[in-house]
C-alpha cells in the first residue's frame, strides 16, 4: 500500500500556502511533516482527508481497498479532540465508532489501553486535558483504518502517555499501517521527515 502526492497545490483563504509538494508514504512507514507555524502541516493532512479539496495536484492511495475513498481508509486527528462534553466516555467512542462505521474492535479493551478504563462513565467533560487526548487515540483502536493523520498528536500527554502512544503507533506500523504525522516534536518511533516551507 501506497499514498502517495503529486504537484498538490494549497490553498487557503485565496493565499497559496504550498505549492508543487510530492510526498509519498507506503505501509508500515511513518513521515513527520516538519515545518514553520503557518507552513501548510495541517493543510495538508486534511487534504488526505478530503476535508479540503487541492488547488492543484493529485493525491492517491494505492494497493488500499479499492471499493473504498481515501478518506474512509484514513483516521484524521486533528489540535481539537472532538468530544461532546455531557456524553461519558464510554458514550463518545460509541458515537464516533457508529459515525465512522467499518471493522469495529472492543470499545473497553481501547478505553483500557489508552488508561481510560477506570473513567467510562465520567462525561468527557470531567476529563483532563490529557484524558480527552487519550480518548481521541481509543478512536484509533476501536476503528481500525489503515492511514493514520495526526496532527501534533502528542499534545497534552504526559511522559507516560507519550510512551504508551509510541507503543501504539508501532504495533499500527507492524501490522501494515502508515503514519503522517504534523509535529513540532519528536514522534518517539522511526520516522522519515518531509519538510513543508513557507511563511505563517
Amino acid at each position: 500500500m501506497q499514498l502517495s502526492g503529486h504537484g498538490v497545490v494549497c490553498v487557503r483563504g485565496g493565499r497559496e500556502v504550498f505549492a508543487g509538494l510530492d510526498f509519498a508514504a507506503r505501509s508500515g512507514e511513518a513521515v513527520a511533516v516538519m515545518g514553520r507555524n503557518g507552513s501548510g502541516k495541517t493543510s495538508l493532512l486534511r487534504l488526505i482527508a478530503g476535508l479540503l479539496v487541492p488547488a492543484g495536484g493529485t493525491i492517491a492511495l494505492e494497493g488500499g481497498d479499492a471499493e473504498l475513498t481515501l478518506p474512509e481508509q484514513c483516521h484524521y486527528l486533528g489540535h481539537r479532540d472532538a468530544l461532546k462534553p455531557a456524553l461519558s466516555v464510554a458514550e463518545n467512542l460509541s458515537f464516533w465508532a457508529d459515525f465512522l462505521g467499518g471493522e469495529r474492535c472492543d470499545a473497553t479493551e481501547s478505553l483500557a489501553t489508552v488508561g481510560l478504563d477506570h473513567a467510562t462513565h465520567l462525561p468527557a467533560g470531567f476529563l483532563s486535558a490529557g484524558q480527552r487526548r487519550r480518548l481521541s487515540l481509543a478512536r484509533l483502536l476501536t476503528v481500525r483504518r489503515p492511514v493514520w493523520l495526526l496532527d501534533e498528536p502528542t499534545t497534552a500527554l504526559d511522559v507516560t502517555g507519550q510512551d504508551m502512544f509510541g507503543g501504539l503507533m508501532r504495533e499500527h506500523l507492524a501490522r501494515g499501517g502508515m503514519i503522517i504525522a504534523a509535529t513540532h516534536a519528536p514522534l518517539g518511533i522511526d520516522s522519515r521527515e518531509l519538510r513543508i516551507g513557507g511563511v505563517a
